[in-house]
């Protein structure tokens, strides 16, 4: 069985100003000095050198929070684009508030955070059940790659949402809110029986 310990970056400037980041990847969606300081704290109670590879997205925000978890430690890092964050479409860099606002029906009242019906609205973004699918893959083709080993894998709020999703397939993706930063979440894979289970969700502290 193949282990995922699947990590969101730390804050950007965009999550601080609660705007969509979905796949940007200029200076606002950085890691600002919060991000960088949940990084190196994560570093410190987190000791990945226990894992065997470490597998990132491709976008800064998550390069960066990977080069802390991995500072002394010399796990063999790569990229993968099927880690990338949802796209929004044309919301992407646009104000949470605002678009809330605008379009009340697209968003869950408790969590404020956009439906899957969202992309009736935003018609190019990426829809949940497509981010579903990449992550699926790329859960399967890992563990099927890389048989009994442990992966740290950095990746993004909805992107660790959607792995959970995929292993779980609850009715309702909604009761499922989206893991704070620096969180880890445990997932292992059983590529011999297609079998997936969730382990742990949006931890904190004591892996």
């Amino acid at each position: 069985m193949t282990t995922f310990y699947v990590v969101r970056h730390g804050q950007t400037t965009a999550n601080a100003q609660n705007l969509k980041q979905g796949t940007i990847n200029t200076a606002i969606t950085h890691l600002n000095p919060i991000g960088q300081q949940q990084a190196q704290d994560l570093h410190d109670t987190f000791d990945i050198s226990f894992a065997d590879r470490l597998i990132c997205s491709p976008l800064d925000r998550t390069q960066a929070t990977a080069a802390i978890l991995n500072q002394g430690r010399g796990l063999p890092i790569s990229l993968d684009e099927r880690l990338l964050e949802i796209s929004y479409g044309q919301w992407d860099g646009q104000d949470n508030t605002r678009l809330l606002a605008a379009y009340p029906q697209y968003f869950d009242p408790l969590l404020q955070d956009v439906l899957p019906s969202y992309v009736e609205v935003a018609t190019d973004g990426e829809s949940f059940a497509q981010v579903q699918q990449r992550v699926q893959a790329f859960l399967t083709t890992t563990a099927q790659a890389h048989p009994d080993e442990r992966i740290i894998v950095v990746t993004h709020g909805f992107t660790v949402k959607a792995m959970a999703l995929a292993v779980l397939k609850p009715s309702d993706p909604m009761g499922l809110p989206e893991p704070a930063n620096t969180s880890v979440t445990k997932i292992v894979v059983d590529a011999i029986h297609s079998r997936q289970y969730l382990a742990y969700y949006n931890r904190l502290t004591q892996f």
